[in-house]
């Protein structure tokens, strides 16, 4: 599709969805909601540009045909390579979370551990996902991976929750398939997606395995209801004025998905019990999604962009600390594109023929996108000034009584309009505190896991006994003479 045919086919569908307490009829004209499925839009738009064709399509390893890549299952690590050049690059011309990557990651995760189980169970859960990815490949779908549940207490295990409902699982079973109740909570993109694919949260022992599940449902479905989150300053898209919108074409939403009694047809069920199964899944899942990251590096790029903009407007470019403070931000973004890059290139192939990335080295990426996202933000507002969070109001400059006042004082160096210097104000505003900050710092942090999942799995992965090792061979310390002595060579 392009990126007028998404958006037709998202008006097709009969979603339920309420923003601000209210019921929205039109998810893709409301005001709120509209720049998100923009967002997704150019990854449509940009799939049919030859100059990007490389990058944004590939060849479906089930049909043949091209594809657009945010549907595609890994073949080798060239594709895995240039998934993360596509993140940065959707990141850098959106300047936001383009709500893609999640499904995808949820394609390529399912397209192993499905395939794992049937070897085990002798069950056919791979063919049937590989019939499924032929619809989204063919319908160039976009799909939303939902992953994580409420939780309740965390503490407990599913199976101990005083309320059941704090885990999606499955309440009744039916001959045709599986009804299911619960929620998924920070669905990036959601009502922007053509799927929902449902992945459990955590690993699931035996006592939980009802809520070891994974499914996908269309995402009007009956008995799914989507509750659109509040961002920070999400409410200046109702005003009619792009000037304090920072972002003025592209955005994001988040939103918490219920699913009350939703019927799942047994052809769409790719996990039902396996709870042994579920550790694979997630950490699969998420080590992809954590690779997924490189967009980060792409909205820093517009930050970045936006903070040598506003030091020349304020006339301070050329001092020493301020071209100091610029190169470390470019320093820490390359480091993370250095990351993901890495993780890709040191990908291997799994049973199924799909590529994971190294998942050592996609936790240690995603590690450093919980940091240094948050110090490339400081630095741009440090560069930006204290206005940046005291700035009059677009009404204030289009105001007959104190207008020419306020574009006076708002300006800074001679021959600068006052509204360029305050639009790219507003847009760093926007990257780091305001509704795009929703993208670029708080999912940073809590995005495919929060960083203590990352610092485990760096644990877990990393082979300590092969470093100790080394160094005791180089050292002169025989194995044999562990243990035998406290004293000291001669």
């Amino acid at each position: 599709m392009d990126a007028k045919e998404y958006e037709q086919s998202l008006k097709k569908l009969k979603l339920n969805v309420y923003v601000l307490g209210k019921k929205v009829d039109s998810p893709v004209d409301d005001p709120i909601l509209r720049p998100s499925m923009l967002a997704v839009a150019l990854t449509y738009e940009l799939a049919t540009m030859p100059e990007y064709r490389d990058v944004m399509t590939a060849t479906s390893h089930v049909s043949g045909k091209t594809i657009n890549r945010f549907t595609h299952i890994h073949q080798s690590t060239d594709d895995l390579v240039k998934k993360s050049k596509m993140g940065r690059l959707l990141g850098s011309l959106s300047g936001c979370c383009f709500q893609r990557c999640v499904g995808m990651d949820a394609l390529n995760a399912l397209s192993i551990t499905t395939h794992v189980i049937d070897q085990k169970h002798g069950t056919a859960y791979y063919p049937r996902f590989l019939k499924y990815l032929a619809h989204v490949q063919d319908g160039d779908m976009t799909c939303d991976g939902a992953m994580t549940d409420p939780k309740g207490d965390r503490s407990l295990p599913p199976s101990k929750q005083a309320d059941p409902d704090q885990y999606l699982h499955a309440v009744e079973e039916r001959k045709d398939g599986i009804v299911v109740r619960g929620a998924k909570v920070h669905q990036t993109g959601a009502v922007n997606s053509h799927e929902v694919i449902v992945m459990p949260t955590a690993t699931m022992r035996e006592a939980d395995k009802e809520y070891a599940i994974s499914f996908a449902v269309p995402s009007d479905a009956r008995g799914i209801t989507y509750i659109i989150g509040r961002q920070s300053c999400d409410t200046r898209k109702l005003e009619g004025m792009t000037f304090d919108r920072g972002n003025v074409c592209y955005g994001g939403h988040e939103a918490m998905i219920i699913f009350d009694d939703v019927f799942v047809p047994w052809d769409r069920v790719f996990m039902y019990k396996e709870h042994e199964f579920t550790t694979q899944l997630v950490e699969h899942f998420a080590a992809y999604h954590r690779q997924s990251y490189a967009c980060k590096v792409g909205v820093g790029d517009v930050l970045i962009g936006a903070t040598q903009v506003i030091a020349e407007y304020n006339g301070v470019d050329k001092a020493s600390h301020v071209k100091d403070k610029i190169i470390e931000m470019n320093h820490l973004n390359e480091t993370l594109y250095c990351g993901c890059i890495a993780c890709a290139a040191e990908g291997h192939r799994e049973q199924s023929g799909t590529y994971l990335v190294d998942l050592l080295l996609a936790n240690v990426h995603k590690q450093n996108i919980t940091r240094f996202p948050y110090e490339i933000a400081r630095l741009a507002q440090d560069i930006a000034g204290g206005i940046l969070v005291t700035l009059p109001s677009a009404k204030d400059f289009e105001s007959p009584d104190v207008g020419k006042w306020v574009e006076k004082y708002t300006r800074a160096k001679d021959g600068i309009p006052a509204e360029n210097r305050c639009r790219v104000l507003r847009l760093i505003e926007n990257i780091t505190m305001g509704a795009a900050a929703v993208g670029y710092l708080t999912e940073s942090m809590h995005g495919a896991g929060s960083p203590q999942a990352q610092r485990i799995m760096i644990n877990r992965l990393v082979n300590m006994r092969e470093k100790q090792a080394i160094a005791k061979k180089l050292c002169g310390i025989q194995p044999a003479a562990e243990g035998k002595s406290k004293g000291t060579e001669g």
